[in-house]
């Protein structure tokens, strides 16, 4: 079938090329390998941001966005593949050439519309961080994915009334298109415009108002929190200096810093490993003989199950927490201890009290507590949440300090802690 092109799984190849052993050996490894890897890792993503709590914040929900929709992309796209290459003809029927098609091109563009959407989140924690602890939540950040989703579900139906089962002279079964291939040309120019060029060129604007914040100009002031007083002075001790007050917020900058880069080197990478087929599709829809080197093809397939496969080796590479998470899932138990009683200590209260501010202070309380401390929370039953600071001191032992936090209503409790999470 000459007409048929430009899909990432449905594209006829020579027989002559796709039916010799070397090109299905290579095609089956490559392609089993790199789809078994990106839908382990994907789904470890998916499960990690479910399961653990602190890693619930806007940022990872539109990360979780993008790894159900690279899932779409590698099990739609990726296997069929090999179902394609090994018997050399479409075998999944009409309705198979429908629906893959339809959740190939689904996960495709969700994925662009996932990388767009974290940008902007990204753009507007970093450049207007007032504004974020309104605009960046949790509740915002699934609402915006929910009409990601339904809007290309809705635009990708147009697949189902332009692909069918096509039969060649040769007796082989395809997966192809309807109509002359001349009159996809205003499709792809669309998907290529909304979907790649556009999401890029915001990418390309929004970093570089980023980085202008993050590397050429000090961060915009931020509004402290006592949740920051409280982290300042259980690690710099009750007597530290108001110069140590910096460093919570030079922490916080860091953070910042951290993830911006392995947002970007996402949008990177998702730029590179989709530049082959774009300009594939984009030349094929100009010349009058398409071009379908079986095994350029095979590279610009691969490119692209790369693409929906290598997130999560970035974020196990670039962010500690996930690469915490990803240990901790696979030691099957929930990870880090520590960080989910300091999110529940950081997520909300209404009084902190010293009990022993009633004492008598001795001479020895002007001494500075060492900086090793041991923080124990327990539960009062009352509905408070008392945290026990035990100290040594240069010359004696002294009473343990007991801080009681006033804990908000799980809800708002968790709408606290969305509004906040922006670090990986």
């Amino acid at each position: 079938m000459t007409d048929s092109a430009d899909t990432p799984t449905n594209i006829s190849l020579s027989p002559s090329v796709s039916e010799s052993l070397e090109y299905k050996t290579v095609s089956v490894f490559l392609v089993l390998l790199v789809c078994g890897v990106g839908i382990v890792g994907n789904i470890m993503v998916v499960m990690v941001v479910f399961t653990t709590r602190h890693m619930r914040t806007p940022t990872n929900c539109y990360l979780v966005s993008l790894a159900i929709a690279d899932l779409t992309v590698l099990v739609a796209a990726g296997l069929p593949n090999v179902a394609d290459s090994l018997t050399g003809t479409w075998v999944f029927g009409h309705a198979g050439c429908l629906g893959i098609t339809y959740l190939q091109y689904l996960g495709i563009n969700v994925s662009s519309c996932s990388i767009t959407a974290f940008t902007v989140e990204r753009y507007i924690a970093i450049c207007h961080p007032i504004k974020a602890q309104t605009v960046c939540t949790v509740s915002r950040a699934k609402r915006i994915i929910a009409g990601v989703w339904i809007f290309t579900c809705i635009y990708c139906m147009l697949w189902f009334f332009l692909v069918d089962i096509q039969v060649g002279q040769d007796g082989h079964v395809q997966c192809g298109y309807r109509v002359k291939r001349d009159l996809y040309l205003p499709i792809y120019l669309i998907d290529f415009a909304i979907f790649y060029v556009i999401p890029l060129l915001l990418a390309i604007v929004l970093y570089g108002l980023i980085a202008r914040i993050l590397y050429l100009s000090s961060l915009p002031n931020q509004p402290e929190t006592s949740a920051t007083t409280l982290r300042r002075s259980c690690r710099e001790g009750p007597d530290s200096s108001g110069g140590k007050g910096g460093r919570p917020i030079r922490s916080g900058h860091s953070s910042r810093k951290q993830v911006t880069k392995m947002l970007a080197v996402v949008v990177i990478l998702f730029a590179l490993l989709w530049m082959p087929y774009r300009t594939l599709v984009l030349i094929n829809s100009f010349v009058s003989t398409p071009y379908l080197d079986a095994w350029f093809l095979l590279f610009c397939r691969t490119c692209i199950y790369a693409n929906s496969a290598i997130n999560p080796v970035i974020y196990n590479a670039m962010s500690q927490k996930f690469r915490s998470a990803f240990r901790g899932l696979y030691r099957c138990q929930r990870p880090e201890g520590a960080h989910r009683t300091m999110s529940m200590i950081q997520s909300g209260f209404g009084t902190v009290r010293d009990t022993r501010s009633s004492q008598p202070h001795s001479d020895g309380d002007k001494e500075k507590v060492k900086k090793h401390l041991e923080i124990s929370p327990q539960h009062n039953g009352s509905g408070h949440l008392q945290i026990i600071v035990n100290g040594t001191k240069a010359g004696h032992d002294e009473a343990p300090v007991t801080f009681t936090f006033e804990t908000l209503p799980s809800a708002e409790n968790e709408e606290k802690t969305s509004s906040g999470g922006t670090n990986q």
